[in-house]
């Protein structure tokens, strides 16, 4: 049985640590509601901005003179998989589930006997260096910004066209969480460049049915707006994977705060056994001595 000092002091440990999940919990709690506040408000733009370029998409012939982050490149063989993660840890299983996701649309891609390449946005899809070495092509950094915005998404997003028009890729999709609820946050994968053209045509969101006549052209229109779109949907999962990071997170420090309670029972159960032992021999002992004498 361990020793009382030993319990002792791991009883205290127990109780430090309670107190530092606790903590971090209440911190994660006070800052979901800003960034739950932030995808929310931030998914209907996104999501239309989406559903006009699909419309735009479906309306043009697509040729050699198209914009290229429509036309893509005429290849379908590399394909770089961007990886939106957090930048810090402790958040649960949030940062895991994306790589997993990833993973397994890697996994997909190479038994069609495709090339995969990686793109990491935050330090903790670094874990993908230990099964692809030879394949991240770009880790971008974005802890150093305080509060992320739309100008990082514009960095990222300027940093994959350029490589794009530089035919380092034929195709890109975007691995992120959606936030649901603290409880649930949903790996998403979508693809990103080149714009993915419907197969059946589709009408502008909430136009009716009604014919909508465009001025400029539609490619002059996609033309301005295709970089756009790129960096509204990378901002929309930065956007949602703050949300999903800090449902997690206090998700995982609240378990992890009853998780020691239910340690701090169990080891004073145990010391206080101990603690009894050592007074019963104690006792014993003095009575022994006592009818020796």
């Amino acid at each position: 049985m361990a020793s009382l000092k030993a319990l002792k002091i791991r009883i205290g440990s127990v109780k430090s640590t309670q107190k530092i999940t606790k903590a971090m919990k209440m911190v994660a709690a006070a800052k979901l509601r800003r960034a739950q506040e932030a995808a929310v408000a931030g998914r209907p733009y996104a999501e239309r901005l989406e559903g006009v370029m699909a419309s735009l998409a479906s309306k043009v012939t697509v040729s050699e003179n198209s914009p290229r982050l429509l036309a893509g490149t005429g290849k379908d063989q590399v394909h770089l998989l961007v990886v939106a993660t957090s930048e810090r840890g402790l958040a649960g299983a949030f940062n895991t589930n994306i790589v997993r996701a990833a993973r397994k649309k890697a996994e997909e891609l190479e038994a069609q006997g495709k090339t995969v390449r990686f793109y990491l946005a935050g330090k903790k899809g670094r874990v993908l260096r230990r099964f692809y070495p030879t394949s991240i092509v770009a880790d971008h950094e974005l802890g150093q910004h305080k509060k992320l915005g739309f100008v990082q998404a514009r960095e990222v997003a300027d940093d994959l066209i350029a490589r794009f028009e530089a035919g380092e890729f034929d195709v890109a999709h975007l691995f992120y969480a959606k936030f649901q609820s603290a409880l649930v946050q949903i790996p998403t994968g979508m693809q990103i460049i080149p714009v993915a053209v419907p197969t059946t045509t589709i009408d502008t969101p909430n136009d009716g049915g009604a014919a909508v006549e465009y001025e400029p052209d539609e490619e002059a229109i996609l033309a301005d707006l295709l970089p756009r779109n790129v960096a509204i949907q990378i901002f929309r999962a930065m956007l949602e994977n703050a949300a999903s990071e800090q449902g997690s997170r206090m998700t995982a420090m609240d378990n992890a705060t009853r998780n020691a309670g239910d340690m701090i029972k169990r080891l004073s159960i145990q010391y206080n056994r101990a603690r009894q032992a050592a007074i019963t021999t104690e006792l014993v002992e003095i009575i022994s001595g006592a009818e020796a004498l």
